[in-house]
């Protein structure tokens, strides 16, 4: 057997991915308490902001029937659906003692939401893990927020030059984490932004072998729909 490489994050964080999404619907405070009891050490959701300035959370950022859809941009927050919650009904139900990533699909609801993660207290702001596929739109949310943690989330083919110098435009621009699909992390990439003190992600780590490669490659945290075989592949890492 090949040696287990290390992480940066010991335990890796098991992010539930838009809650218990396997067990439970999407992005509800249903699906967010169940990845709790099932021993999620993160939270993964998407955030937008209506129309009178709420931070919901929700995949697509469409509301209503097909024929008559509009973004939830241009909805009020009392014409949402009453699945959809706000994040601060998240930090409510969850409280702000656990790692949440968020990734921000309306980059102008990052204001509101650093102020609901304010309020809420506690350690909400350094629990955030704020995603975006855009590099400058990541570089620019860092005067805002000196406490949470960035993350560039992208493929290897749209990097625009080769990995290493990727790492090092995170580590200059204080963006603490990539996020990859699961199938392109190797041993050797982990490692790469491991010199570089950047935290390597991995999603989309549906199944045991998938999450055991990770976990065995030195992944700092993966995002799955599936929180009980995360956390057992993690506290099988843990124990081993």
């Amino acid at each position: 057997m090949p040696p287990r490489l290390p992480s940066l994050l010991v335990p890796p964080i098991g992010f539930a991915h838009r809650g218990a999404r396997a067990h439970a619907l999407e992005n509800t405070l249903e699906a967010f308490t169940l990845a709790r009891r099932l021993g999620a050490t993160g939270l993964e959701t998407d955030a937008w902001r209506t129309a009178d300035g709420e931070i919901v959370l929700d995949h697509d950022g469409v509301v209503g029937p097909r024929l008559r859809r509009r973004p939830i941009s241009e909805a009020q927050r009392a014409e949402l659906p009453d699945h959809i919650p706000t994040l601060a009904d998240l930090y409510d139900t969850c409280g702000t003692d656990i790692p949440l990533s968020i990734d921000v699909k309306d980059p102008a609801a990052l204001p509101g939401l650093l102020a609901v993660a304010r309020a809420a207290g506690g350690a909400a702001e350094s629990n955030l893990w704020l995603c975006h596929p855009d590099f400058d739109t990541v570089v620019s949310w860092r005067p805002l927020t000196p406490d949470a943690q960035l993350v560039h989330s992208t493929r290897v083919s749209r990097l625009g030059s080769a990995p290493e110098p990727h790492a090092n435009k995170l580590r200059v621009a204080g963006i603490d984490a990539v996020n990859l699909h699961h199938s392109e992390w190797t041993g050797g990439l982990i490692s790469l932004y491991h010199r570089f003190e950047r935290v390597a992600l991995g999603w989309d780590a549906q199944f045991e072998r998938v999450l055991d490669d990770l976990l065995d490659a030195g992944i700092d945290g993966v995002f799955s729909d599936h929180v009980d075989r995360m956390m057992e592949r993690i506290h099988h890492l843990d124990a081993s």
